[in-house]
């Protein structure tokens, strides 16, 4: 089995590389977002308050990390939604490989990308966007591989019940960006009317920017228990769904 799941993961990884806008969305876009970003809001502010500014310090490295996830997870259900009118979801699924280990090679893909346009993001902020704080790279990582989970379990769910390739990628944009906007990365949520306060509460993308920028800003893991008890949930939920209502083909 595991070894069916890493011919099958690099498989994957060579398909994906070979599509270079693909790549580039998924790799390339949220690095140059953080570079341009940064670089256009540094200018605007002095050099003694550019570490405590919060949008930089904070606003736009959470950002970023989430359009990695999101990247990825648009990606996924775009890849699904392909294979399945190509008829290759069928094909595999015909082969001495278990279904969960097909879908798991397409999560083990998206997690590497994931910190690969990590990786690139800190390599590349240390060289153009120095900001002069200390952050806790690995902690930060894994809250964004927890978060990055759970979007993918949304992502899975929306594969699963989109009609066509032609609309898998509008339709996880559709779902997945508006979340960003309410999630309290750029308003306070206190300061949102009730209605948008109440739908940010529903969504996992609010509790995924509660701990990536805690997680950021140092804060203890158990300061985020809550936030991390709702990604798993939503995890949980969000794939048993997927299980009942996947289609193959």
């Amino acid at each position: 089995m595991l070894r069916g799941l890493w011919k099958l993961t690099w498989i994957e990884i060579k398909v994906f590389m070979r599509e270079p806008l693909g790549a580039f969305g998924t790799i390339g876009f949220p690095v140059v977002v953080f570079l341009v970003i940064g670089r256009v809001a540094g200018r605007n502010i002095p050099a003694p308050s550019l570490a405590t500014s919060g949008f930089l310090r904070v606003g736009l490295p959470v950002l970023v990390a989430l359009l990695i996830a999101v990247s990825s997870v648009i990606s996924l259900v775009t890849i699904v939604s392909i294979y399945r009118e190509g008829g290759i979801l069928k094909r595999l699924r015909a082969t001495p490989l278990r279904p969960q280990t097909i879908l798991t090679a397409h999560v083990i893909v998206k997690l590497a990308l994931t910190a690969a346009t990590l990786a690139l993001m800190v390599l590349a902020g240390k060289r153009y966007y120095p900001i002069g704080i200390h952050v806790p790279w690995f902690g930060f990582t894994i809250a964004l591989l927890i978060s990055t989970l759970c979007i993918l379990s949304i992502g899975f769910l929306i594969a699963s019940i989109v009609p066509t390739a032609r609309f898998a990628q509008p339709i996880g944009a559709a779902i997945l960006y508006p979340m960003i906007g309410i999630s309290g990365l750029f308003t306070p949520l206190d300061s949102m009317p009730p209605v948008l306060h109440a739908a940010a509460l529903a969504l996992p993308m609010t509790y995924a920017v509660s701990l990536l920028g805690g997680i950021w800003k140092g804060d203890a893991w158990s300061a985020h228990r809550g936030d991390v008890a709702a990604l798993a949930l939503v995890f949980f939920v969000c794939t048993a769904l997927s299980a009942k209502v996947f289609r193959w083909e």
